[in-house]
């Protein structure tokens, strides 16, 4: 494994964003989609919020309303998890888990619909000339949105650093994989360091 306290790239400036991924009730709650690790990370999530609140983005994913009302694979998706539609839920399962929500605003969200917060284009849109070309990701789960946020930001050539401890996961078997994956596939594009190693090497003007 690669040094997890080491940026081999640099030290993080006000270049960069924290993209803080599915940290929401729905998953954080007992849900058929609850995420035991979440509680676990939480404080290392709190910890990067807190430090660089103005400089992180909350991505959220919204199911759908009902579950015919999905097209293709969704819709078969949605009818296994009928339980996990608005419709059954209710709208407030969407919402940030508490200690998060607190930091909207200056953090902002991103609705989405499916894995990729790229695909909807409100995250490249609001990217769009500004200065930012890093970012640092963190949430979960490692082995799906986190992944589909961390191949879109490299495609866009976006530095990528990857919070090891503020990642959660349904299944150690596949975040550990995907740990592997970050650690020996994307060397050269992916930094996966841990959250004290992010919050002594970000450094933004006052």
């Amino acid at each position: 494994m690669k040094d997890e306290n080491t940026l081999r790239f640099g030290a993080l400036t006000d270049t960069c964003l924290h993209i803080r991924v599915y940290m929401q009730r729905l998953f954080a709650d007992d849900t058929d989609w609850h995420t035991p690790w979440m509680e676990r990370v939480l404080p290392n999530a709190v910890r990067i919020v807190e430090a660089h609140s103005a400089q992180t983005i909350f991505t959220r994913f919204i199911p759908a309303q009902e579950p015919g009302q999905s097209r293709g694979a969704w819709r078969r998706y949605y009818q296994k998890w009928e339980s996990m539609t608005i419709g059954r839920l209710g709208p407030d399962m969407v919402e940030l888990v508490p200690e998060l929500a607190r930091f909207v605003p200056p953090g902002r969200t991103i609705d989405k619909h499916v894995y990729s917060p790229w695909l909807e284009r409100q995250l490249d849109d609001m990217l769009r000339g500004t200065k930012i070309d890093t970012l640092v990701v963190s949430g979960g789960e490692t082995d799906v949105c986190v992944l589909a946020t961390v191949l879109g930001a490299i495609d866009r050539g976006y530095r990528v650093v990857v919070a090891t401890d503020a990642l959660c996961s349904s299944s150690d078997e596949t975040h550990d994989a995907m740990m592997t994956l970050y650690h020996n596939r994307y060397g050269q594009q992916v930094e996966t360091v841990t959250t004290e190693t992010i919050l002594e090497n970000w450094r933004t003007p006052t």
